[in-house]
């Protein structure tokens, strides 16, 4: 049962009795229905967190000591949207830090503080800004609500509560084309004009604090503080003439977090320790204390090293021994415009696990950590892709070059196919999923070694 303060979303992912369910696993459907159930990184990183108890996990706190036991699992969070999961091996004489990371933020807009906009007796809109790059157009005309965390006073202290308001409450329509001519040639968005949403006819002042304080049942006095998305409605699908595609909202990068995750939990050496990091904020930079940019991630590694008895050399040993898996998904071929495509290293869904390699060091891959993708993959049985960007085009970034520059080991970017990436429903490969959870399963069984110069030792 949901506690007061959390998603409000409910339900399993269903498919359609007439359909081929047997060619759906049942792994994806749990994917799709853990995405549906979490439109913020707080709620995320709650779900995360929920399943990690579930499964045994013991919580810490950064506040506290940590006393930690070879062979024991545990988990810890950052600022509510960012969380480090970690499966102690109980043979740790000669360990290595094996890790995945995700982000658990998409792209979406942010309610701003002074949220209410009244236009006479007509209309009631909510002022907002961009979070990150997202394509504007696809948040149009499509039922929207509101979604994240919540700040209360509860007996002294400051609690923080999830709310996603479960109904279609907002809008952002487009301009009818009578009126704008050049909107299939021409079209641009300002975020301050055209996508404001549309929260009602002449609503009362503070109306939306009351919905929410009504959500939580505490009065509208006891809100402090709040962090407030848009999210969309449209729960995912699954599509194509073989059942062949998945659409929904935050694939990028839930998809990610959900495979890791599954991977992390199924799978252990006894000569390592697992690390499954999922970070906030990557949308927009990483670069805060709950980002990829952070020490988060050192920190967490750090104090593990100390638990185990070990000092500042044991610790940079087992670092140098390690290896990182630094997930976000990739573009696919793009069905009416593969020319926007590398020639030769593009990739298609249902393909495979992509590896993203980039001349400028926006990704980690280099020969290396490479090789050591490729040899895990052969073990598991997982095809891989290769992605990289045409040499005309900038292309995008993610969180593994800015994690290694607080804590640098070996580390490869990869990511699934998908098509859309950055609307507010996105298109992705039914099948993929599971290749990146063998993938996910291989590299938390390993264990890894810096054995000579040059030379990376994979074992089981």
């Amino acid at each position: 049962m949901l506690k007061k303060g959390r998603s409000a979303l409910t339900g399993s992912f269903q498919i359609h009795p007439r359909r081929f369910i047997f060619m759906i696993a049942s792994e994806v459907r749990e994917m799709l229905s853990f995405i549906d159930g979490n439109p913020t990184a707080y709620h995320t990183t709650a779900a995360v967190r929920d399943i990690l108890l579930k499964a045994g996990f013991a919580e810490l706190l950064e506040s506290r000591k940590w006393a930690l036991e070879p062979g024991k699992d545990y988990f810890v969070c950052r600022n509510g949207s960012s969380i480090i999961a970690f499966r102690m091996g109980d043979q740790l004489e000669n360990y290595s830090f094996n890790v995945a990371a995700a982000h658990t933020d998409s792209p979406c807009f942010r309610i701003k503080e002074n949220a209410e906009i009244h236009m006479g007796q007509n209309y009631t809109k909510l002022n907002t800004e961009g979070y990150g790059g997202m394509i504007c157009a696809t948040w149009m005309d499509r039922p929207l609500s509101v979604a994240g965390r919540v700040l209360v006073q509860e007996n002294g202290a400051i609690v923080s509560r999830l709310v996603a308001l479960d109904r279609d409450l907002l809008m952002i329509p487009s301009v009818a084309i009578h009126m704008n001519r050049e909107v299939n040639d021409k079209a641009s968005f300002n975020k301050q004009v055209d996508m404001l949403p549309v929260l009602g006819g002449a609503c009362e002042e503070g109306a939306l604090k009351k919905l929410i304080a009504e959500e939580l049942q505490v009065s509208e006095e006891q809100i402090l503080g709040s962090d407030l998305f848009l999210y969309v409605r449209e729960k995912a699908t699954v599509w194509g003439c073989n059942e062949e595609f998945i659409s929904c909202g935050r694939l990028d990068d839930q998809q990610c977090v959900y495979g890791i995750l599954k991977g992390l939990l199924t799978a252990k050496n006894a000569r390592s320790i697992g690390v499954a990091a999922f970070f906030d904020n990557e949308e927009v930079g990483s670069g805060t204390k709950q980002g990829a940019a952070s020490t988060f991630l050192y920190d967490v590694l750090h104090r593990i090293a100390q638990s185990l008895g070990g000092n500042d050399e044991d610790f940079h040993r087992a670092v140098a021994s390690s290896f990182m898996v630094s997930a976000d998904n990739a573009h696919a071929v793009h069905p009416n415009h593969p020319e926007h495509t590398d020639v030769n290293n593009c990739t298609y869904m249902n393909k495979g696990v992509v590896i993203k390699t980039h001349a400028g060091q926006k990704y980690t891959s280099d020969g290396m950590s490479v090789a050591a993708a490729r040899e895990l993959a052969a073990r598991a049985g997982v095809p891989l892709q290769y992605f990289a960007n045409r040499s005309d085009k900038v292309g995008g970034s993610t969180l593994g070059n800015l994690a290694m520059a607080q804590v640098s080991m070996n580390c490869v970017d990869i990511g699934l196919p998908q098509l859309a990436m950055h609307s507010c429903y996105e298109t992705a490969g039914a099948e993929d999923t599971l290749s990146l959870i063998k993938l996910m399963q291989e590299l938390y069984s390993s264990h890894f070694e810096e054995t000579a110069f040059g030379t990376l030792s994979i074992s089981k």
